[in-house]
């Protein structure tokens, strides 16, 4: 069924991610089309030792394609998603676009695979510091039924494209030499300091990126009774998000519960020992497709409170990798019928 493919913004950093990957896991295919945007079509990119050239990104290039993976921003996404299910080809959209449209599916493999399944043409993949959250959240929620989650993240530069990663590196050296740098990706300096918000306003004092983790938590899982007090912080690390997470459960969890729960989740790692100074740390997370979940301890002020903290790397996980996995669960799903 899905025998021809695209990767729609091929040239961005997670396109050449979901490229990556792609060939990494043997993803099956009879014909593959690199998609993009007038600045980048044209140009040559070599897939499993091939060269191909990109394709411009119009209605015409979705004929003859049956699943494109999609990694554009919002504007572009609601206007290429649209052409792409008009020529019968489902499309995964790593994009924040149709991430809340009632009709469109919100997946994390590891949690909802059935919700892909059930899609009308369009499958989202949620925002990265919502997808590794919900990662670890998802043992916790089916061992003691989640209720109120207090989590604080601190994300990468890379998590505002390459301008981000550019402004870390370009503003620290400036820093250190004493010379004037101008940011691109952040309205105020990110080298040697904390930026408590991402996103723009949205609403009571929360930034669009804190809101997206509260509506997309509660969509991935079905619940709206979840509550969600989230801050997002843009730091200064290259790569990999992290988040110190809090969980109030109705029935409670040990530490020594939580760590059996962790560890035999598909796609969580745990590493977890205060002691020796071992815990996840994002120089140590980067390339990897696994949540790493370490420092777990129980809440002092609550009950049923859980604490631990919580790295990935935001463009595997958090990005590419996932959308690959839903389009493998397309895949497979398919095969079985």
């Amino acid at each position: 069924m899905y025998k021809s493919i695209a990767i729609v913004g091929a040239t961005g950093a997670v396109g050449r991610l979901i490229r990556q990957l792609l060939e990494e896991r043997d993803f099956p295919y009879e014909k593959i089309t690199f998609l993009a945007s007038k600045r980048s079509a044209g140009s040559t990119i070599t897939f499993k030792g091939e060269e191909h050239e990109v394709q411009l990104l119009c209605p015409e290039a979705f004929e003859d394609i049956d699943l494109a993976i999609g990694s554009t921003p919002d504007d572009v996404a609601a206007e290429f998603c649209p052409w792409a299910t008009e020529r019968n080809c489902v499309v995964v959209d790593e994009s924040g676009y149709w991430r809340m449209d009632p009709k469109v599916p919100l997946v994390v493999p590891e949690i909802n695979p059935e919700a892909a399944l059930n899609h009308q043409g369009i499958i989202s993949s949620p925002n990265c510091s919502t997808t590794q959250m919900v990662l670890a959240m998802k043992p916790l929620h089916d061992a003691g039924t989640i209720r109120r989650v207090i989590v604080s993240t601190y994300q990468a530069t890379s998590g505002a494209g390459v301008q981000g990663q550019g402004d870390l590196i370009n503003g620290s050296k400036a820093f250190l030499d004493g010379d004037d740098y101008k940011y691109q990706a952040f309205a105020h300096p990110i080298a040697f300091n904390l930026i408590p918000q991402i996103g723009s306003h949205k609403q009571d004092g929360y930034t669009s990126e804190e809101m997206k983790m509260v509506y997309e938590t509660q969509k991935i899982f079905g619940d709206d009774s979840i509550k969600v007090c989230p801050t997002c912080i843009r730091v200064p690390v290259e790569n990999c998000h992290s988040e110190s997470i809090l969980v109030e459960t109705e029935k409670k969890i040990s530490v020594e519960e939580a760590k059996q729960l962790f560890a035999a989740t598909p796609g969580i790692t745990v590493v977890d020992n205060l002691q020796e100074g071992v815990y996840p740390m994002p120089a140590d997370c980067s390339g990897d497709d696994a949540v790493f979940i370490g420092r777990i301890r129980e809440d002092l002020s609550c009950e049923n409170g859980l604490a631990f903290w919580c790295v990935s790397d935001n463009l595997r996980k958090g990005a590419a990798t996932n959308a690959v996995q839903i389009a493998e669960l397309l895949v497979q799903s398919a095969a079985a019928v």
